[in-house]
């Protein structure tokens, strides 16, 4: 048996979908942990609680995410948990796909691949893109093939539950740093890309900011709780990478953007800088809600 864990927030809209789109797989044998703290999506979560035998609700004291995965970590009997938000949805057969590198007794976490929903014909859409299929799936097949590895996605990933007893509660990115941990453990990380997952992304400069911020300053944090310093990504490996991103634009439009998100990007990691070692601002003061997400 496996456990399949849906954090969510003030999601009483999406967690159907996500939800539909996970019992759809035809995996009765796992158990679904959904944590959240609203009423209203609890709510919405017991409707599919009466009717499946295998989904369960629990309550968290709204304390953030870290605490919710550590509460739901607790409850959960499967030997691998596979991780997902209550606002996105998996692909058909995501499932079976990112459980099939647990074959190996050496792996130990595996990444699923995000792809966005919005439309590519505007700017905040064209970096949703950008950034999944440069950023994201190219660095991860990269890493791979170089035997490298990798930072799984934290809108679905899984892990062995053995390796992770508990998530530092102040922690911004957890699936980044369970990923270098597990990696310092000396297990492999692995990616599924045909575990497909779909994300809505944000549509405006200010959401852009808030969640970029705190995903960011997630990998910035890190060198707090490593026994290594090294990390997948830093500011001097975006820099090293940034002519990677100059192949991705279709005509004259996307260029621009792309040279506007390059200092969009500059100015995130100052604002990180200021988050992470100059304020050191905690959880609660980095993780705001990301409206036009959901």
């Amino acid at each position: 048996m496996n456990s399949i864990i849906i954090t969510a927030h003030r999601e009483e809209k999406t967690i159907g979908k996500t939800l539909d789109s996970i019992l759809q797989q035809g995996r009765e044998e796992d158990e679904i942990i959904c944590v959240c703290p609203d009423l209203e999506t609890r709510k919405r979560i017991k409707e599919y609680e009466k009717k499946y035998k295998n989904v369960k609700c629990i309550q968290d004291p709204k304390e953030g995410k870290p605490t919710a995965l550590n509460l739901a970590i607790q409850e959960a009997s499967g030997d691998i948990l596979i991780l997902t938000d209550g606002d996105v949805f998996l692909g058909d057969n995501s499932l079976k796909e990112i459980l099939k590198p647990f074959k190996d007794k050496k792996v130990g976490i595996v990444s699923g691949r995000p792809f966005s929903l919005n439309p590519r014909s505007n700017k905040w859409g064209y970096f949703s893109h950008l950034l999944t299929d440069v950023g994201a799936h190219e660095t991860r097949l990269k890493q791979i093939k170089k035997n490298k590895m990798i930072v799984c996605s934290g809108y679905l990933y899984a892990f062995r539950k053995n390796l992770i007893k508990i998530i530092p509660e102040e922690i911004f990115s957890e699936d980044a740093l369970i990923s270098h941990l597990i990696h310092e453990m000396g297990y492999k990380t692995e990616y599924a890309p045909q575990a497909k997952v779909f994300v809505k992304y944000p549509d405006n400069f200010k959401d852009w900011i808030i969640q970029k911020r705190r995903s960011t300053g997630g990998y910035n944090q890190l060198k707090f709780y490593l026994k290594h310093k090294e990390r997948m990504r830093s500011f001097s490996k975006e820099v090293y990478g940034i002519v990677r991103i100059f192949s991705y634009p279709r005509n004259f439009k996307e260029f621009l953007w792309t040279i506007e998100l390059v200092f969009l990007r500059i100015y995130l990691w100052l604002l990180v800088f200021k988050d992470v070692t100059i304020q050191k601002k905690g959880l609660k003061e980095v993780w705001l809600r990301v409206e036009s997400t959901k």
